[in-house]
C-alpha cells in the first residue's frame, strides 16, 4: 500500500491540524483502501476560522482593497487553476472515484468562472432614485455582506467552489469553506492555490469535518452573514434550523430527480446520447442527473433498444485510466442505497432492462449502468434521488400527460426536452417545474448562466452576474441638497 497522505486545514493563512489532533480516514472508492487522513474540525477550530474571516472583512488589506484589485487576485487564481488542472483532477479522482478526464477538464474549465467574476468585480453598481421629495438626492450603494459560509458536497466540489466563492469574493466578502467529509482533499489542494494567488490571510479559510460539530458550528456562528449550501434535504433542514441562531441569509441547492422527456419527433440518436450522458456521466452522481426518462409510446421500443445496447458497452473501471467511461460510486453507503432501491423497484413491478448489480470480479464501489422500466409513476424509485447510475423509464402518449408526470415530484432542479418542434419545446419548458431546462442537449453549464432549483430542490441561484448582487445588500443614502435649514418638526405647515 502506498503511503497515506496527511492533510491540514487552512485557517487564518496557516495550515493547521484540528485543535484536538483528531483525524478521519478518506477511502479511495476504486480500491476500498484508505489513501489520506483529514483533520476533524472542532467548534473551536470553526470559531477560529470564522473570526479570522471576520477580521479580514473588517480590517487589513482586504477591507480596503479596491474592486479592481480583488478582480486581479481572482484572475491570478483562475490562471493557477488552469495550470494545475491535471494535479487537482487526479486528487479529486482518487478521492471521489470520478473519472480523471472529467475532473481535470472541470478543474480547467472552472478557471473561466473565476475569470468571469474577476471581470465582474468592478461592475457592481447602485442606483440614483427619482425620489418624490424636493431637495433630496437619494442613491443606493451595494455593500458586501461579511463572512460567507460555503458548504460544498463531494461530487462537484471544484465547480461549486467557483460558483459560490467567485461572486462572494468579487463582491468583497470573506469565506469559510466546509469540505465534504466524504472527499475533502481536492478542496484542501485548492487552498494551496488561494495562497499562491496572493489572497490576504483570513480571506478564504477551509475547514474539514462532519456535520456535527463542524457544519453545525459554522452555519450557526453569530458572525456568519450568509450561508450557501449544496447537499441533501435532510442536512438542509439542519442548516435552516442553525441559521435561526444568526439570521444569516441562506441559499440551498438540494439535488433533484430530473425528468428527461423524449417526444416522437426527436432525433433519436441525439436523445439517446443525451440520456446516456445525463444519467451515466459521473456515474449518476450529479444533482442534475436525468434520472427519470419519459418516452413517447411511438418511439419507446426503438429508443430503449438503442440505449440498452450502449449502456451494456460502457467501460467500467479505474477512473484514472483514459479508456474508462464510468467509475465507482463514492461511498459504500451509496452502494447500499442503490442496491436497496433497485431491489424495491423490482418488488414493485419494475423490469430491469440492463445492469442491476455489481460487476463481477471488481474490487471497489462499482455498480453497473442500470435501466429499469417502471409500470407506474407512484413507484418509490421514480421520485427518489439515487445518486447512482440508475435510470427509471416510463412511457407517455400526450403532451399534457407528460407535463403532469414530470411535475409529479417533490423535486424541481433540472429537466431535459428532446423534440424538433420548437413551439412545443417552449411550451414544455414553461410548464415544467424546474430551475434549469435543456432543450435537445443536457448537462451544459456556463459562468454566464444562472442555475438553481424550485420546490424540494431548494431556492436561490448560483452562477451568472446576478449572483454578485446576492452577495451584497443595498444601503440607501439620503442627501439634503437645500441650503435652507430643516424646519422645526413641531411646527408643521
Amino acid at each position: 500500500m502506498s503511503k497515506i497522505q496527511s492533510y491540514k486545514m487552512l485557517i487564518d493563512g496557516e495550515w493547521v491540524d484540528a485543535s484536538d489532533r483528531k483525524m478521519f480516514d478518506s477511502v479511495n472508492p476504486s480500491t476500498g483502501d484508505v489513501w489520506s487522513q483529514i483533520p476533524e474540525a472542532t467548534e473551536k477550530d470553526v470559531d477560529r476560522a470564522v473570526m479570522a474571516a471576520h477580521r479580514a472583512f473588517k480590517k487589513g488589506p482586504w477591507a480596503s482593497m479596491l474592486s479592481t484589485q480583488r478582480g486581479a487576485l481572482l484572475r491570478r487564481l483562475a490562471e493557477l487553476l488552469a495550470e494545475r488542472s491535471e494535479e487537482l483532477g487526479r486528487t479529486e479522482s482518487i478521492d471521489t472515484g470520478k473519472m480523471l478526464k472529467e475532473t481535470r477538464w472541470q478543474a480547467k474549465y472552472i478557471s473561466e468562472f473565476f475569470q468571469f467574476y474577476a471581470g465582474c468585480a468592478d461592475k457592481i453598481t447602485g442606483d440614483v432614485l427619482p425620489i418624490d421629495k424636493p431637495d433630496m438626492f437619494v442613491f443606493t450603494n451595494r455593500e458586501p455582506l461579511g463572512v460567507v459560509a460555503a458548504v460544498v458536497p463531494w461530487n462537484s466540489q471544484l465547480f461549486l467552489i467557483a460558483v459560490k466563492i467567485g461572486p462572494a469574493l468579487a463582491a468583497g466578502n470573506t469565506i469559510v469553506l466546509k469540505a465534504s467529509e466524504h472527499a475533502s482533499a481536492a478542496m484542501l489542494e485548492f487552498g494551496v492555490l488561494i495562497e499562491k494567488a496572493g489572497f490576504p490571510q483570513g480571506v478564504v479559510n477551509i475547514v474539514t469535518g462532519h456535520g456535527d460539530p463542524c457544519g453545525k458550528a459554522l452555519t450557526s456562528h453569530p458572525k456568519v452573514a450568509r450561508i450557501s449550501f449544496t447537499g441533501g434535504p435532510r442536512a438542509a433542514k439542519h442548516v435552516l434550523h442553525n441559521s435561526a441562531e444568526n439570521f444569516a441569509e441562506v441559499s440551498l441547492e438540494l439535488g433533484g430527480k430530473s425528468p428527461f422527456i423524449v417526444f416522437e419527433d426527436a432525433d433519436i440518436e441525439s436523445a439517446v446520447n443525451g440520456c446516456i450522458a445525463g444519467i451515466f456521466g459521473a456515474t449518476g452522481q450529479s444533482c442534475v442527473a436525468g434520472s427519470r426518462l419519459y418516452l413517447h409510446d411511438d418511439i419507446a421500443d426503438e429508443f430503449l433498444d438503442r440505449m440498452t445496447r450502449l449502456a451494456k458497452e460502457i467501460c467500467i473501471g479505474d477512473p484514472l485510466l483514459e479508456e474508462t467511461q464510468m467509475g465507482p460510486l463514492c461511498t459504500l453507503g451509496q452502494m447500499a442505497s442503490v442496491e436497496n432501491e433497485v431491489a424495491r423497484a423490482v418488488q414493485e413491478g419494475g423490469t430491469i432492462l440492463c445492469g442491476g448489480k455489481r460487476p463481477e470480479g471488481m474490487r471497489g464501489n462499482y455498480y453497473e449502468p442500470t435501466i429499469i422500466e417502471c409500470p407506474r409513476q407512484d413507484m418509490h424509485i421514480v421520485d427518489t434521488e439515487m445518486f447512482g447510475p440508475v435510470l427509471s423509464v416510463l412511457r407517455f402518449k400526450t403532451e399534457d400527460e407528460v407535463i403532469e408526470l414530470a411535475n409529479d415530484t417533490v423535486h424541481g432542479l433540472a429537466a431535459g426536452i428532446f423534440t424538433r418542434d420548437s413551439a412545443r419545446s417552449l411550451r414544455i419548458a414553461k410548464a415544467v417545474d424546474a430551475g434549469i431546462v435543456w432543450v435537445n442537449t443536457y448537462r451544459v453549464v456556463s459562468p454566464i448562466a444562472e442555475f438553481g432549483g424550485v420546490k424540494g430542490s431548494g431556492y436561490g441561484r448560483e452562477s451568472g452576474f446576478q449572483a454578485m448582487y446576492d452577495y451584497t445588500r443595498p444601503k440607501t443614502i439620503w442627501m439634503n441638497t437645500s441650503s435652507e435649514p430643516m424646519t422645526n418638526p413641531f411646527m408643521m405647515r
